[in-house]
């Protein structure tokens, strides 16, 4: 019989042995994902007409009869064959090129049995063939076939199946679903909506189960946890998506320290056994320490180029814009050191930072070559007094071929510069091949203490919450809430990994008179909105807090995926489309009437649709 390639087959033999042991990387990959799990040595052929799977045959199986089914992966003269499926490769006879973990043994064929036959592919199924990302979404049943992607989303389930097993077996906790079909939320993300069949009434779908979780205590299951789905009409970017999942977790009669503690003893639990061991506990900075230090409340810890404060450097300088600065309220000086920049970095990388440091912050930067004989285009260079220039050398202990990035303004708005700019500065330097970020490395950091209230962006003389409504003020703090609410911290906290938020949680409000102020005093919201809420905090409700983490960032950054769309089975394009189904679709105006919406297209729409 002829075998077309990538043919889905069903192969009876007997297995012989062959010399051939060498194995690929991702032979390694998937041992390492499935030791793991050997606990319970799970069954893969269990309910199934195969009795092995292609990647498990070793020559412990010399002698066996045994049934596989897969894909070809190459074929050479209708007669030698390579079987692929999730779990690896074997070989009818082996391809003078090919090595796989099963080389020890190969199948006899004695019968074969043609499954399905398969067209050309838009794409072969080999992770080092470049595809577009639009070309792997439009045919992602095909991508899923990769190593790489069956990789993601295995360690994916068994990470998850590890958090399950530490919050309900091990500390109580109750796996409750909550409803997807709910009510516009006052503040936060933008949400889907939903039409119903009431003239005028929508649903909307949850940015998270928020409201439901903290009903769940009222109601005394003391401890939940939930695999939620959430959604935000926002634009996907890198890191997010239209949908995406939230490991959701709530507790009564607990605080701030006890969240956090449960957080650190899951992520040990579930880590996988092929990564270096998760240390706990792990390290805590407060809000204003992370912005005064890393110009960001995500810092990556895994580097330096710390933002240091100089301006006692220059209290009595002569240099006219230092001067202005300094004498205002909350001017500052500030300078991070770019390791060996001026051997890695070029003039045109000068220009190009200083050019987004006057486009996106209205600021000034200014190169400093503290140790090395050159100034590109630094006016402030040649002003530097020799007492000065030592004491900056102290302060920013630097090196011979470092540069000093230096900075001055209002305290907040100096040190987010300096922030981009120590990302932007190690991306160049790990572009020219210096390595700063260690790959294999998870840098957990707690950044806590966060401002309970920021000024809107739109009006800044009204307030919204930094969190969500519901977060509870620092005890110390609550006093301010009636005086300076600007200045009231929260009990808000967030995990942060690798320069990335993975979690944020906080502990609640549970009296409803301080709930009912902060959302119509404070917040100017329609307190009608969570009318269901507020009367449920008046009945009883025990103290309790709790966090979400980011599941898709966290298993991307596992995975050391680019983007979370490789760790999601179906994920939405970087507009929010699905390019395998073509969602969103339009829907013929007879289905709309029943939910009393009709649509109303832009002009310049209805003269592209004419055409």
């Amino acid at each position: 019989m002829s075998f077309p390639s990538w043919l889905s087959q069903l192969y009876r033999g007997l297995s012989r042995p062959i010399r051939r042991t060498t194995q690929p990387i991702w032979g390694s990959l998937y041992r390492s994902l499935v030791q793991s799990s050997q606990r319970r040595n799970p069954e893969f052929s269990s309910f199934a007409v195969r009795t092995n799977t292609c990647g498990e045959l070793r020559s412990s199986h010399l002698g066996q009869e045994v049934t596989l089914c897969g894909w070809i992966q190459y074929r050479r003269q209708n007669t030698f064959l390579v079987l692929r499926d999730f779990h690896g490769l074997v070989q009818v006879v082996i391809p003078q090129d090919e090595k796989m973990p099963t080389g020890e043994i190969e199948i006899k064929v004695k019968t074969a049995e043609l499954l399905n036959a398969c067209k050309k592919l838009p794409f072969e199924i080999k992770d080092f063939m470049k595809k577009t990302e639009a070309l792997r979404l439009q045919y992602r049943y095909l991508d899923l076939r990769s190593f790489q992607m069956q990789y993601n989303l295995r360690l994916r389930s068994q990470m998850v199946m590890k958090m399950r097993e530490y919050l309900c077996n091990l500390h109580g906790f109750v796996d409750i679903e909550t409803p997807t079909l709910f009510k516009r939320t006052p503040g936060g993300a933008k949400e889907f909506l939903v039409p119903s069949r009431e003239p005028g009434k929508f649903y909307s779908l949850p940015q998270s189960p928020q409201q439901f979780k903290q009903l769940l205590m009222v109601g005394g299951l003391d401890r939940y946890f939930q695999v939620a789905r959430c959604y935000r009409d926002e634009g996907s970017r890198p890191d997010r998506q239209p949908e995406f999942t939230q490991i959701d977790i709530e507790m009564s009669f607990v605080d701030q320290t006890g969240i956090q503690s449960l957080i650190e003893g899951l992520l040990q639990y579930s880590w996988p056994n092929d990564k270096d061991p998760v240390v706990v506990p792990f390290p805590t900075v407060t809000f204003t320490e992370a912005l005064a230090t890393y110009g960001t409340d995500k810092p990556d810890t895994r580097f330096g180029m710390k933002i240091i404060d100089i301006s006692d450097v220059f209290r009595n300088t002569e240099i006219g814009f230092l001067q202005d600065v300094l004498s205002k309220p909350h001017g500052t000086v500030k300078a991070i050191c770019i390791p060996e920049g001026a051997k890695y970095l070029k003039r045109k990388d000068i220009e190009s930072i200083r050019k987004f440091a006057a486009d996106h912050f209205n600021q000034e930067i200014l190169p400093v070559f503290l140790n090395a004989n050159r100034n590109w285009n630094s006016p402030v260079a040649s002003f530097i007094m020799e007492s000065q220039r030592l004491e900056l050398i102290r302060l920013m202990d630097t090196q011979e071929e470092d540069v000093v990035l230096l900075t001055a303004g209002e305290h907040n708005k100096a040190c987010s510069l300096l922030g981009k700019l120590r990302l932007e500065c190690a991306d160049l330097l790990e572009t020219r091949g210096m390595v700063l970020r260690d790959p294999t490395l998870f840098s957990f950091l707690w950044v806590v203490d966060f401002p309970l209230f920021l000024p809107k962006e739109e009006n800044p003389r009204e307030l919204e919450s930094a969190h969500h409504p519901f977060t509870a003020p620092h005890p110390s703090d609550i006093h301010l809430l009636y005086t300076e609410p600007k200045k009231a911290r929260s009990q808000h906290y967030d995990l942060v990994l690798n320069g990335n938020e993975i979690g944020g949680g906080s502990i609640r409000i549970h009296n409803a008179e301080l709930q009912r102020y902060i959302l119509a005093t404070l917040l100017k919201e329609d307190v009608k909105m969570l009318s269901h809420l507020l009367q449920a905090l008046d009945y009883g409700a025990p103290p309790h807090g709790g966090i979400a983490l980011g599941l898709d960032r966290l298993i991307c950054l596992v995975t050391g995926s680019p983007s979370i769309r490789d760790v999601i089975a179906f994920p939405k394009s970087f507009r929010g489309h699905d390019l395998m189904s073509n969602a969103p679709d339009s829907i013929p105006s007879e289905e709309l009437k029943p939910y009393h919406i009709r649509v109303s297209w832009p002009t310049d729409s209805k003269a592209e649709r004419a055409h």
